[in-house]
């Protein structure tokens, strides 16, 4: 047609363009041509299409559930929609083999730019739920003490180096033995503490602290560039910090709530960038539920009283809506403006819920395709994922 003239787009433009778009689409634009495909694996790219999803709030939900409490009940992830009138309803429900034979698993570490640490017992893997890829981590290759009867392996941290563009593992380890004078035994445990590099994929011993941590965490315990437990010291309860950059731990005081461990549950969690602490009570089915923020000292950032046929929080959404587990172990969402408790239709067995909110990243982990690992994907309705 008259009047047209042929015109480029710029190649920094076009990538501007692509870095905002989702990472399904990304992955057919692979095959465009190869300069693109190139460019998607670049840093750059990476880091420019992770910013535009955390500064649109791009977040996607996934759900650990299970149906039951025995060994031949899988616990499994369900992926939530997330589009407006979508209701978070299940989209397709995700199976993933590697943790069947383990009972209550996999325990999830993150998320971290998009990445989860998967782990139980000795096994543990990265997995991108974006890009679809999984890494099954090494067997430890650190030397346990001497005279040993069994290894336990406890609680764990995963993070982001960003001083050396790592991720990293940290994991404590309990090596119990009999008592035998005759050896000069004087304990029957040794802890451990071991340190996961992506980067040169093997592990290593590092020191351990003088406190020791405990628990599964409820949310994301990972919060610019460390992460963080409960933890106990000197008879003490405390919260014990690993930096991921220079390796080392510290510790750092409870919020006073004005209540015991005895009575409140606390979970600490990502809060807008900060370190938070959720609070609530342990009996009853009517909740107040306080956050806690740590800036230079614990402040109350707020409180809800008095929410009714609730058993416990999971995550925070957009505008501040709170997800929740009912009473009839199901998941609800609390909006804290209007304290409407909305009933999403989906059930779990008691304390099997965990919600992951993340978003997209593109970070690669140097592992295998979900196909390779035999991770199933099904579609929500399938007949076969009733049970």
């Amino acid at each position: 047609m008259q009047g047209w003239s042929k015109f480029e787009i710029p190649d920094m433009v076009m990538m501007d363009i692509l870095s905002k778009l989702p990472v399904k689409s990304l992955a057919r634009f692979r095959c465009v041509c190869k300069p693109w495909s190139s460019s998607f694996r670049t840093p750059d790219f990476i880091t420019k299409h992770h910013q535009n999803n955390l500064t649109d709030n791009n977040l996607n939900l996934l759900l650990k559930r299970c149906h039951g409490n025995t060994r031949n009940d899988i616990h499994y992830f369900s992926a939530l929609s997330t589009e407006k009138g979508g209701n978070f309803s299940v989209t397709e429900n995700i199976h993933l083999p590697f943790f069947e034979n383990c009972w209550y698993a996999p325990v999830v570490s993150g998320p971290c730019n998009g990445l989860l640490c998967l782990h139980d017992a000795g096994k543990a893997a990265l997995w991108n739920p974006s890009t679809r890829e999984f890494k099954i981590l090494p067997q430890s290759s650190v030397n346990r003490p001497p005279s040993i009867d069994s290894t336990r392996f406890g609680c764990l941290g995963f993070g982001f180096d960003s001083v050396t563009d790592d991720y990293k593992v940290v994991r404590f380890v309990t090596n119990y033995f009999n008592e035998n004078e005759d050896e000069g035994l004087q304990a029957d445990w040794i802890h451990q503490v071991e340190l996961y590099s992506l980067k040169s994929d093997s592990w290593k011993e590092i020191s351990v602290p003088e406190a020791h941590p405990y628990g599964s965490p409820l949310f994301n315990n990972y919060v610019n560039g460390f992460y963080y437990w409960q933890a106990t010291g000197n008879s003490n309860y405390l919260i014990l910090s690993f930096d991921m950059a220079n390796e080392k731990f510290s510790t750092l005081p409870l919020p006073n709530f004005g209540g015991s461990l005895a009575q409140y549950y606390l979970q600490l969690l990502d809060f807008n960038g900060s370190l938070g602490a959720i609070v609530y009570p342990r009996e009853g089915t009517e909740k107040s539920i306080d956050l806690w923020v740590m800036n230079g000292s614990w402040t109350r950032q707020f409180s809800i009283e008095s929410v009714s046929g609730v058993e416990r929080p999971l995550g925070f959404w957009k505008n501040g809506e709170l997800f929740l587990e009912s009473s009839n172990h199901e998941l609800v969402l609390f909006d804290p403006a209007t304290r409407e408790l909305k009933n999403l239709g989906i059930h779990a067995y008691r304390n099997t819920m965990k919600l992951i909110v993340y978003v997209e990243s593109l970070v690669p982990i140097n592992g295998t395709s979900e196909q390779e690992e035999r991770i199933i994907r099904r579609q929500a309705g399938d007949a076969s994922n009733r049970h």
